[in-house]
């Protein structure tokens, strides 16, 4: 094997409010999936900066990280997007709760984001036929468990955003 392995890094935000968590509904390749707010990891950002953004732009709210919930690993295989063959990815997604803020005035659900919507832990745990992933369950689970790391576990050396964006990113 030539070419060196790339795992997708996404950050998630696990968002409680008495005792219902938020979801994204989302329209993917497979049709209305659930999801918590989550994205890919851009150039040049934080996790916890990476978090706060997707959480911003897939649910229009400010979300502030306080904890790590977990570090995942997981992998799919789908049809390739040129209909040759299947895609295999794996997703390196990191975890995180913390604290939901205000609706951001003007401001837009991301592209694909079909609404938000509050779920009690049984509705999601029923409705894993609608998930994404299955880290949606899996993040929701650790965090009940009370699983938490703090911020500081996780450290972005100044050079990522010393040079800008990554060429070719």
């Amino acid at each position: 094997m030539n070419e060196r392995w790339k795992p997708s890094v996404t950050v998630a935000a696990i968002i409680e409010k008495d005792g219902k968590f938020m979801l994204v509904e989302e329209m993917t390749p497979t049709g209305l999936m659930l999801n918590n707010p989550a994205g890919h990891l851009d150039p040049g950002e934080s996790p916890e900066d990476g978090c706060a953004r997707e959480a911003l732009e897939e649910t229009t709210h400010r979300f502030r990280p306080t904890a790590l919930v977990g570090i995942y690993l997981s992998r799919l295989q789908r049809p390739h997007k040129s209909g040759a063959g299947l895609e295999d990815i794996t997703y390196l997604r990191m975890a995180f709760c913390g604290e939901l803020g205000e609706v951001v005035q003007g401001a837009r659900l991301d592209t694909g984001i079909e609404r938000t919507l509050w779920l009690t832990p049984e509705e999601i745990r029923q409705s894993t036929h609608r998930h994404r992933s299955p880290l949606v369950l899996t993040c929701m689970e650790d965090y009940l468990a009370g699983r938490r790391l703090p911020l500081s576990a996780i450290t972005t050396d100044p050079t990522v955003q010393l040079y800008g964006p990554q060429v070719g990113a």
